[in-house]
């Protein structure tokens, strides 16, 4: 049997795939908004064809967003969809807490 090698995680998955910090953060934000989307659009009850309506976007565009394809949507895209979608998106910033090693 093969030695099976463990890789301790990181706590972010996308640092754990590899992506450096600062891409790891913009994926991490922008999977966040594509969730919060994706469930608004479910409680709805909306089709594919009526939330790219609603959101004044394709059909197509719909489906990137229900199948995850993250590396189709921008920030500012998303946001616009939330807006559109009558959500309010809140930025919040704050310092950076330090790990004590």
């Amino acid at each position: 049997m093969k030695p099976v090698m463990v890789t301790k995680r990181s706590g972010d998955v996308f640092r754990d795939l590899g992506f450096s910090p600062v891409e790891a953060r913009s994926l991490r934000i922008r999977s966040e908004l594509m969730t919060a989307l994706r469930k608004f659009i479910e409680k709805e009850g909306w089709t594919q064809a009526d939330a790219a309506k609603r959101l004044r976007v394709s059909q197509p565009r719909i489906s990137d967003l229900a199948c995850g394809k993250i590396s189709r949507f921008s920030l500012d895209t998303l946001v616009n969809m939330l807006t559109d979608a009558g959500m309010d998106v809140a930025v919040k910033i704050k310092p950076r807490t330090r790990r004590v090693a």
